[in-house]
């Protein structure tokens, strides 16, 4: 059974239509499919309509268009950059040209359509895309903050410190599920 989903909000008919579609997934897609889409109806009468996010991770406000914002089509096209571009410089300028703006309105609108700043948001990425290559691969914290576009691994370690509230190394440890296997050598699951 689902745990995180069964809350006092949360209908039993859409914890039984997630625990279906779960188990169709493998053998039936096209059940599994029907089944979300019944979830889907399912949630959004027993919920209030929240807008989707465009962004990962991101916290698009959910009253509707925000005035003086983003189209929905230009934070894709932003978030699409950032993430063709994530170990590359990107500059508030190029994502302004991207979706026609100039560079200062361009920071106001994000900053309402998201409630964070341009610059904020794409590190924010880089962050996420380190944790991610920390958790799946073998690779240096130095080697993963070049990949993700960060100046070194001071630099890495610094910001992971200021948003995750721990070091990359610690946190990679605890988080990762062969973590001690690769210390000790051993095949056990941590």
């Amino acid at each position: 059974m689902l745990q995180s989903i069964d809350t006092p909000k949360t209908p039993p008919q859409a914890i039984w239509l997630v625990e279906q579609a779960l188990a169709a997934l493998d053998a039936d897609l096209g059940s599994a499919r029907q089944m979300l889409d019944r979830l889907a109806v399912v949630l959004s009468s027993a919920a209030p309509r929240e807008e989707p996010s465009f962004l990962p991770g991101s916290r698009v406000r959910s009253s509707g268009p925000a005035r003086g914002g983003l189209a929905g089509w230009q934070i894709r096209a932003v978030a699409a950059h950032v993430e063709a571009h994530i170990g590359a410089s990107v500059s508030v300028g190029a994502l302004a040209a991207r979706v026609g703006l100039s560079a200062s309105y361009f920071c106001r609108a994000f900053k309402v359509s998201t409630d964070e700043t341009p610059h904020a948001y794409i590190m924010r990425r880089r962050l996420e895309h380190a944790q991610a290559m920390m958790l799946e691969t073998d690779e240096s914290l130095a080697h993963i903050a070049a990949v993700c576009g960060l100046a070194d691994q001071a630099h890495l370690t610094r910001l992971f410190r200021r948003y995750v509230g721990q070091t990359p190394n610690v946190w990679r440890r605890e988080n990762r599920p062969w973590g001690r296997a690769l210390i000790t050598g051993s095949l056990r699951r941590a």
